[in-house]
C-alpha cells in the first residue's frame, strides 16, 4: 500500500511558477505595485514612473526636493519594499 503526498496547492503553484523562472518577475510586479502603499499616497503623487532592473528600482520623480529627500532614505525604503513579498528582491532604490 502506498501513502499519497498531501502538497498545499500554493506549494504546487509557486513550484510550477519557480521552474518556468516566473517567479521573480511576480514578485517585482508586486513590488512595483506595493509602491505607493510603501512611500504614502503624497510621493506616488509625485512619481512618473517605476520599474525594476537588475535588482535596482528606479523611480522617476517630478520633484527635487522629494528626489534629494527620498535618496536619504533609501535603505530604509529598500527593506519596506522587500518586506512586502518577504524576499531580497531588490537591493537599491535609485530616484530619477
Amino acid at each position: 500500500m502506498f501513502r499519497r503526498q498531501v502538497k498545499n496547492v500554493t506549494d504546487i503553484i509557486m513550484q510550477a511558477m519557480r521552474e518556468q523562472g516566473l517567479e521573480t518577475p511576480l514578485k517585482q510586479k508586486r513590488l512595483l505595485e506595493a509602491w505607493p502603499a510603501v512611500a504614502g499616497e503624497k510621493v506616488a503623487k509625485y512619481t512618473l514612473n517605476t520599474f525594476i532592473y537588475n535588482q535596482t528600482m528606479y523611480v522617476r520623480l517630478s520633484s527635487p526636493a522629494l528626489r534629494a529627500e527620498l535618496s536619504m532614505r533609501r535603505q530604509l525604503l529598500t527593506e519596506k519594499m522587500n518586506a512586502v513579498v518577504g524576499e531580497k528582491v531588490i537591493v537599491d532604490i535609485c530616484f530619477n
